[in-house]
């Protein structure tokens, strides 16, 4: 993997996209997850597909779409989507999370739709529903590289504005945050995520290396800070184990990368396992030993 990371271009654009997406995806994903809106990424994705199926149909029809890369076109659709779910949280405010499912299933029809039109699918649509370690093109990852540093320096300058929303979104209010600014900001740096995450993950699985990485790092993490530490750690271990798995063995990098981040995922929840015995047992010694 090395020699080949020297060697082709294409494996360089991989390798360093992985890296940048195992880091801004679980970032976002530890408020996703502690904000109950898991969903929520998978509703961008789906968003995110119609744009990349509107892009490749396009560019049957249009010559001049034919070299403009699916990516923005994505992007656009994604940011779009967020724009749409904030609007709708804002009419059903006593059922906001009905905006997800509804945006989703949009989403789904049109890319149904545009797929359809474009007959049927074809290899560039796979890559992008799967991943594809040969796919990340260079203006792909200065795009990528863009949006990490957009994402990354939004999330630092607004840290406590997020983790009060997160918590407790009543306080936040209370306190005097304009708290639907700060939501708008953050689903948009959602929809930024997934279409930098798409091009390795795939748009299918996205959704998965925002939460996953979470998810077991909430069970051994102590503070919130120290669950974004693990999450980011967990995160680059699947997206760099999986394109290595992927690349030596010929599958689909998003789902290896998935499949790593499941496995960490269990092995975190044994050892929350083994922990808990041991405490038990050191308990029960020291009660022994007070009673004699």
């Amino acid at each position: 993997m090395i020699e080949g990371i020297l060697q082709y271009e294409f494996l360089r654009n991989s390798f360093l996209t992985g890296m940048i997406v195992g880091v801004i995806a679980p970032l976002l994903g530890a408020f996703i997850v502690v904000r109950r809106l898991s969903l929520i990424a998978d509703a961008l994705s789906h968003v995110t597909l119609a744009g990349i199926a509107a892009n490749l149909l396009l560019a049957k029809r249009f010559a001049f779409f034919a070299g403009i890369s699916p990516l923005y076109m994505g992007t656009l659709f994604s940011v779009g989507g967020a724009l749409l779910i904030e609007k709708l949280r804002g009419q059903y405010k006593h059922f906001q999370e009905l905006s997800i499912p509804v945006i989703m299933s949009g989403g789904v029809a049109l890319g149904v739709i545009f797929i359809s039109l474009a007959d049927g699918f074809n290899t560039d649509l796979f890559s992008y529903l799967f991943g594809s370690v040969s796919a990340v093109s260079r203006m792909d990852l200065y795009l990528i590289i863009f949006i990490s540093i957009v994402v990354i320096a939004v999330v630092f300058a607004l840290y406590k504005e997020l983790f009060a929303l997160s918590f407790d979104e009543e306080h936040a209010k209370a306190s005097g945050l304009q708290v639907k600014g700060i939501h708008f900001i953050f689903i948009f740096l959602v929809a930024l995520v997934i279409s930098a995450s798409m091009r390795i993950v795939g748009i299918l699985l996205v959704s998965s290396l925002m939460t996953l990485p979470v998810a077991a790092s909430i069970r051994i993490a102590k503070g919130f800070k120290q669950t974004i530490f693990l999450s980011i750690i967990f995160g680059e271990m699947s997206v760099l184990g999986g394109l290595t798995v992927s690349y030596h063995l010929d599958l689909a990098p998003g789902g290896t990368i998935v499949m790593l981040a499941v496995l960490i995922l269990v092995l975190t929840n044994f050892y929350k396992k083994f922990l808990l015995v041991r405490a038990d047992k050191g308990e029960k010694s020291i009660d022994g030993n007070g009673g004699a």
